[in-house]
């Protein structure tokens, strides 16, 4: 008799097709991954600093009507894909603690001895992470073409407030008509001269054009606004200080960003945007004074440490 046959299992042939379909998307799946990571370049976090970058940032400035603005905001669009949103402060003792409280990401508006003067005063620890220029600070004479011709005595009128009273006694000395206790700095006052040629005024800042438009003095040492509305150009200045010299360093105007954010690769990308040429062909015609200055955020950061110390020892 013949044994019966086996009946066909076509249950078990089934189990086996999905077995073998499920394999084929599961090594889809992995060469699909390959391929992505053989395109990041084999990196996970390839592409991660953009995609967390923010797409928005805030920056603090005291000129936001200014062209070169239209031009660097446009630029961090098209270069960074970065919208930059500016507020305008008119006060300037109001952008760092807006910074502080987080209400701008970034400002510009200050050279490091302000800055350094803020962080001091404020216990606060904001950094700088890119330059701008530095503004010269001019000497002017209606008596005089060359400070050398200063008579004995002479006198100078110099603002008086904290910020600009040690900056132009260091151009004083500069041009060789005084000398500051260990050669100043950037928080030095008219009790440490030790020598001097000419008889040092401090004024008020808005005094200085007109005390010597009125005669008063033989020179004076004039901030550019308070030049430009009293119709002084800075052509006919006699002196300025040397962008260049360590004494003008604390006097660099900056992209300043908090402690914690020092170190922000989208922060640093626009810190350092502006010294893009097409930045920088608007700027020269918005401050034709102003030299630009390219100093890294690292020897910036230690510019602001020492003009801190300068800072609290002249509060002791």
């Amino acid at each position: 008799m013949t044994a019966p046959a086996l009946p066909a299992k076509p249950k078990r042939k089934r189990p086996i097709g999905w077995i073998i379909a499920a394999a084929v998307v599961v090594v889809a799946i992995i060469v699909a991954i390959v391929v992505v990571a053989v395109r990041n370049g084999g990196d996970d976090t390839a592409g991660s600093a953009s995609s967390a970058a923010p797409k928005t940032v805030s920056i603090g400035v005291s000129d936001k009507s200014l062209p070169y603005w239209k031009t660097y905001v446009d630029l961090a669009k098209k270069d960074l894909n970065v919208t930059v949103q500016l507020k305008n402060f008119s006060d300037y003792s109001l952008p760092n603690p807006a910074l502080k409280d987080e209400q701008v990401d970034l400002n510009q508006f200050q050279h490091i001895q302000y800055l350094a003067n803020y962080n001091v005063t404020s216990d606060d620890d904001l950094q700088p992470i890119g330059a701008t220029a530095v503004y010269p600070l001019p000497l002017y004479s209606t008596k005089v073409s060359d400070v050398k011709d200063f008579a004995e005595g002479a006198k100078i009128a110099i603002p008086n407030d904290a910020i600009n009273e040690a900056r132009a006694l260091l151009v004083l000395q500069s041009a060789e008509l005084l000398e500051l206790k260990d050669g100043g700095n950037a928080f030095s006052t008219v009790a440490d001269i030790t020598s001097h040629k000419v008889d040092v005024q401090p004024l008020d800042a808005s005094q200085t054009a007109n005390a010597l438009q009125q005669g008063s003095v033989e020179g004076s040492i004039v901030n550019v606004n308070f030049a430009t509305s009293a119709g002084l150009d800075t052509k006919d200045a006699i002196f300025q200080d040397d962008p260049k010299s360590a004494s003008a360093a604390p006097y660099v105007n900056v992209f300043a960003a908090r402690n914690a954010d020092k170190d922000n690769p989208t922060y640093l990308a626009l810190a350092k945007l502006f010294q893009d040429d097409a930045v920088q062909e608007v700027f020269a015609k918005d401050y034709p004074d102003a030299v630009p200055s390219d100093e890294s955020p690292a020897a910036l950061q230690q510019e602001l440490s020492a003009v801190e110390k300068d800072a609290k020892a002249a509060t002791k």
